[in-house]
């Protein structure tokens, strides 16, 4: 090899020397531009680090003091009741804040060392908790809450696991926080997310990975999947997480606690990072995640409350409706097992089926009912939204940044040329057409004239979905969600699986996890049978993706039309009741 260079080199004229010299001085200098941001990054993701371990052994010097003088607490009780019932303790003095809150901050710092789900302790909380007697009246009085990474709070970094966005804190609290606040309750801890936020996994070069609270070896899901973890491990009663494609509910699915997403706009939005694509036509928005869906209920009527609604004047001033969360009228209720897109696991269609039996024989109707065109749903509407820039602003996001392993599947391929993509497209048609139809997806819309038209086909698919479902005769909906808990390193890889909950924020409905069972050997052993809709690759790693989930949690979805939260809580709160009382 050294010999042909040489000859090149000794070849006439000159010019040739000095472009092939210019060559490797251009690939020398770029080598040494990576070895300097490399040097960089690794130095900016220790220090990220250090700081973290800071504010962790600052907590734990705290907690030890605290709990050295007052030894008297009765933490089994606290961490027994719901939020509900901790706030009425709290009011009627047979609990006291400081209890309340050091209880919950030990088992915080306990769950992190398992399960790795916090990014930072908020140290100001300590602060927060002398003043909580001046919201006593609060529907959350002295009720500690956990909060996801990219929800702004005073003083703290929201990095969503990017160097670009470490040494950045917010300048003020975001609307939902200050609302909490106002409502009495105690933001103490921030949570792990998966980098970008575009995945269900929960790993990110800064923070590093966290894992499920039944099972270290799968993943507590994404992109809330540290809120999951934690309210899990018994380190949070009530947390805040944000939802673009599932990101709330998978984590509950994975963890087994409940969360809701709602209706898009029905609480204060969280603004997304730049490095997310403006997501107009598929919409993300706030929720809550909680052990018990009453703690849901009097989080978003704690949040739909004056103080959003003079705070944030675009969400619409509509109070929780109590009386509608209370009802015991006898639902009709729309089901399906399978939404034709991705085959729902052998142990998540048992949860249904055994969900809709215990319904029935309470007094609810039933009536069948999917999702419309799914394929043409995901394909032709909800990745082509995802994706209509041809990725350029999500890549962007990784500029400088490390990439995290669990991401490099999906971000490779957004990074290939679209030249590359249509070939790959093409050639694998005959054998894999889901992923061949996504291959091309991902080079983007030509025009904002298409973009205009993919609007246009998004609003018909709501129209026709809502008049198929009046149709019907609908009140609320049962069908599945994705799980059981992925093995750590396949969520990258599967984006087909998120189908059962993406397409309700396609919709804008919301939408509810409710943990009912938990995986059997009977249905691990009906796994090794699974076949899925298509029988494509994707379909294959799905089996890899959920295997080895005896005892793992397994949850249903609970969905409802738009701006109906109160309905859709209702119903999942009839879930929880009847799966509870079936329980010997």
């Amino acid at each position: 090899m050294e010999s042909t260079v040489q000859y090149i080199l000794d070849l006439k004229p000159n010019w040739t020397r000095v472009v092939i010299s210019t060559l490797c001085g251009t690939c020398s200098i770029g080598l040494l531009v990576n070895w300097f941001h490399r040097v960089r990054a690794n130095s900016a993701i220790q220090k990220a680090r250090h700081r973290r371990e800071t504010s962790l052994l600052q907590a734990e010097q705290v907690v030890c003091d605290y709990n050295d003088s007052h030894p008297g607490a009765d933490v089994s009780r606290i961490h027994s009741l719901s939020a509900r019932q901790l706030t009425r303790s709290l009011k009627e003095g047979s609990l006291v804040p400081e209890d309340v809150f050091f209880s919950y901050l030990t088992k915080a710092l306990e769950a992190n060392k398992r399960l790795n789900c916090c990014t930072e302790i908020m140290m100001e909380s300590l602060n927060h908790l002398k003043s909580t007697d001046s919201y006593k009246d609060g529907l959350l009085y002295g009720v500690p809450v956990s909060i996801k990474d990219n929800i702004g709070c005073k003083g703290y970094d929201s990095t969503c696991g990017l160097l670009g966005r470490l040494n950045q804190p917010a300048l003020e609290d975001s609307v939902v926080v200050e609302v909490l606040k106002r409502q009495g309750a105690i933001p103490f801890v921030k949570t792990n997310v998966p980098q970008s936020l575009m995945s269900y996994e929960c790993s990110n070069p800064i923070y590093g990975t966290s894992v499920n609270p039944h099972n270290p070896k799968k993943s507590p899901g994404g992109s809330s999947g540290g809120e999951g973890a934690l309210i899990k491990g018994g380190g949070s009663l009530l947390g805040l997480g944000t939802d673009i494609g599932g990101s709330i509910r998978i984590p509950s699915s994975f963890s087994g606690v409940c969360g809701l997403k709602p209706t898009c706009n029905r609480l204060r939005q969280v603004h997304y990072s730049t490095f997310i694509v403006c997501f107009l036509l598929v919409k993300g928005c706030v929720g809550p995640l909680a052990r018990d869906v009453d703690s849901l209920a009097l989080c978003m009527q704690a949040l739909l409350s004056d103080h959003m609604f003079t705070l944030d004047p675009t969400v619409p001033p509509i109070p929780f409706n109590t009386e509608v969360y209370q009802s015991s009228k006898p639902l009709r209720i729309g089901y399906h097992e399978n939404d034709g897109y991705q085959h729902p696991s052998p142990s998540m269609l048992r949860g249904v089926r055994e969900v809709k039996a215990l319904l029935e024989r309470a007094g609810h109707t039933f009536v069948a009912f999917k999702p419309l065109k799914m394929e043409y749903a995901m394909n032709d509407l909800i990745f082509k939204a995802l994706f209509a820039d041809g990725s350029s602003t999500l890549i962007q996001g990784f500029k400088r940044s490390p990439l995290d392993p669990t991401l490099s599947f999906q971000i490779t391929m957004c990074r290939l040329p679209n030249v590359l993509k249509k070939l790959l497209s093409v050639l694998l048609k005959p054998l894999f057409p889901r992923m061949a139809k996504s291959l091309n997806i991902v080079c983007g819309l030509g025009s904002v004239q298409q973009q205009w038209e993919l609007d246009v086909e998004i609003q018909e698919y709501i129209r026709e979905t809502i008049e198929e479902w009046k149709r019907c005769d609908l009140d609320v909906l049962l069908c599945p969600v994705i799980g059981p808990a992925f093995n750590h390193n396949y969520a990258g890889k599967l984006s087909c699986a998120v189908s059962s909950t993406i397409i309700y924020n396609l919709l804008s409905f919301p939408a509810g996890v409710v943990p009912v069972s938990t995986v059997t050997p009977d249905d691990e052993i009906q796994l090794k049978q699974f076949k899925g809709n298509f029988q494509d690759l994707w379909d294959k790693q799905f089996v890899k993706a959920v295997a080895g989930g005896e005892g793992l949690p397994v949850a249903v979805q609970c969905v409802a039309l738009p701006w109906q939260e109160e309905l859709c809580l209702r119903f999942m709160k009839e879930v929880e009741t009847l799966v509870r009382e079936s329980r010997p």
